[in-house]
């Protein structure tokens, strides 16, 4: 009864966990890799037509993206997941396939090959992607399925896309009994359409994720309407267009229902005809499958619209674009708009030819609306960068850029404990994931201050889930472009994060008596004489 950890260790993206039950090989998620990543991911302990199963938390691609290379290697097991996440996979693995052959031809067609000298080749085929989709088998929420001899599992709504869920597991070896469960990611709470996360109440072992494990959302959290119409009503007299990098699945649809808010409450009057336009052939098809999925995952607010004959994410002026030459129409039209386009982190897909046509004009506006991974170009764009590439070329970054820090599907740091307070009894074990390098760290340090026994795994460390110890401890191994073959120390991060609680307190002393603060800083000066080399 093992638990390995692969992916998304003091990283945010590539989610991918391994149980080994009895004689059965599970994965929990096997997600793509996005944006920057620090460290090397360990491989798989059994090959791929060894493990018997995937369950998968929820559809998005730094959770599912790798299940096509998983069957293209030999998987030929079950895909476990919801029945919302099992219609967005169809769609959203379909299109990685779709974005990663066409990138393929570009590359090929961009870069001079000499002789001898391999085509660069996609992760995975379109066939690979459609073999795999026909693997897939969807279950409902709230329900104890068997899963296999000594395996039974049920998925809890967990708020963060349509169809996400938490992963409860009770696994049985002979007489041992114990009980896992798997966050996915959390989602925030009060969001529109989707309902707030939902608790559980009690498990020996925890692997949850961190991603704002080290914040706090800003601000008492209010729906950003108003911010949005002011964005909108600048960017339109100035004659630009607002150009909204979004996740296809999920994100979209919020920024639509906030779009629908604004033209049913008439908040811009002076531009109340403005179009917007959704191109992304993914987001029109996953559009679809949330009305669809309705009954079983909009919150009550949601479900109130619905009842009174309102559609929440639709609304005059919408327009959804599917073709090349309608996308190619677009940028042909110069009047002001919205276009709300793929991929969100502005790696791939065809919001990279918008940014590429509105990013270098003042007049336009890039509005970021979903966290932007480290490395990825929404991130260098969101940090100031002067010019970015875009299909090889440069392009100067001279348009406005926003970004509604008040939108995240992720639970903050009281979200996140909020979620882990939900259980009836501290489990006997918290691994913290899904977090970058300081934040996974920190939050885990958080936990054990709270009296939680926790500690941020990195990839490759075992763990006995009978015995309740570790088989393996392994350390963060460097990529070797980011670090230059250093390996990283939990000792210097620990070191790094309490150098920022440190400047906390000091700020924290402005009151005290003199005294006190000469005394401190003394205490302060000694401890950095000791370790001054």
């Amino acid at each position: 009864m093992e638990l390995k950890f692969i992916g998304a260790d003091h990283e945010v993206t590539g989610s991918c966990h391994y149980l080994q039950v009895g004689n059965k090989n599970i994965l929990i998620d096997c997600g793509m890799r996005q944006g920057g990543n620090k460290f090397e991911n360990s491989p798989l302990p059994v090959s791929a037509d060894k493990i018997d199963f995937v369950i998968v938390t929820h559809a998005h691609i730094d959770h599912t993206g790798m299940l096509p290379k998983l069957y293209k290697d030999g998987f030929r097991g079950q895909v476990v997941a919801t029945e919302a996440t099992a219609s967005l996979c169809d769609i959203m693995l379909r299109d990685s396939a779709h974005i990663q052959t066409m990138e393929a031809e570009w590359r090929n067609k961009k870069e001079k090959r000499g002789v001898g000298i391999e085509p660069f080749e996609p992760v995975y085929s379109m066939e690979d992607a459609m073999n795999l989709i026909r693997l897939i088998a969807p279950y409902s929420y709230g329900k104890v399925y068997t899963l296999c001899e000594g395996v039974r599992f049920r998925f809890t709504d967990i708020g963060h896309l349509l169809g996400s869920a938490s992963v409860e597991l009770w696994l049985t070896e002979g007489r041992t009994e114990k009980k896992i469960v798997f966050s996915g990611d959390i989602g925030n709470k009060d969001q529109p359409l989707l309902k707030d996360p939902a608790y559980t109440d009690e498990a020996d072992y925890v692997v949850m994720e961190s991603t704002y494990g080290d914040r706090l959302h800003e601000g008492d959290w209010a729906p950003p309407v108003e911010e949005l119409a002011q964005i909108l009503r600048d960017t339109f007299a100035r004659g630009g267009n607002v150009v909204i990098p979004s996740f296809a699945v999920g994100r979209t649809q919020v920024i639509l229902y906030y779009l629908r808010q604004i033209k049913q409450h008439n908040l811009i009057p002076e531009y109340k005809n403005f179009p917007v336009y959704v191109d992304s052939p993914l987001a029109v098809d996953a559009t679809e499958i949330f009305l669809a999925n309705e009954q079983t995952c909009y919150d009550e607010e949601a479900l109130a619209l619905l009842r009174d004959g309102v559609n929440p994410i639709t609304f005059p002026g919408l327009k959804l674009t599917i073709s090349t030459e309608e996308s190619k129409m677009i940028l042909e039209d110069y009047d002001p708009k919205v276009i709300i386009s793929a991929s969100g982190m502005c790696d791939a897909g065809r919001i990279k030819h918008h940014l590429k046509h509105n990013l270098w004009r003042p007049e336009c506006t890039v509005l970021f609306v979903g966290y932007q991974a480290v490395g990825s170009p929404g991130r260098r764009i969101l940090d100031g960068a002067e010019e970015i590439k875009i299909f090889g070329e440069s392009v100067a970054v001279q348009a406005r850029i926003e970004s509604l820090k008040s939108l995240s599907g992720h639970a903050d740091r009281d979200g996140l404990l909020d979620w882990l307070g939900g259980f009836t009894r501290k489990p006997r074990q918290v691994f913290v994931v899904h977090g970058d390098d300081e934040v996974a760290t920190g939050f885990a340090m958080l936990l054990g201050d709270k009296g939680y026994s926790a500690m941020a795994p990195y990839s490759g460390t075992r763990f006995d889930l009978a015995t309740g110890k570790f088989i393996e401890i392994t350390k963060g191994v460097p990529l070797a472009r980011s670090t230059k073959g250093r390996t990283v120390s939990d000792s210097y991060t620990r070191l790094k994060l309490t150098t920022k609680r440190l400047q906390e307190l000091v700020e924290e002393s402005t009151g005290l008596p003199n005294k006190d603060l000469d005394k401190f800083s003394k205490e302060l000066e000694k401890l950095m004489e000791k370790y001054r080399t």
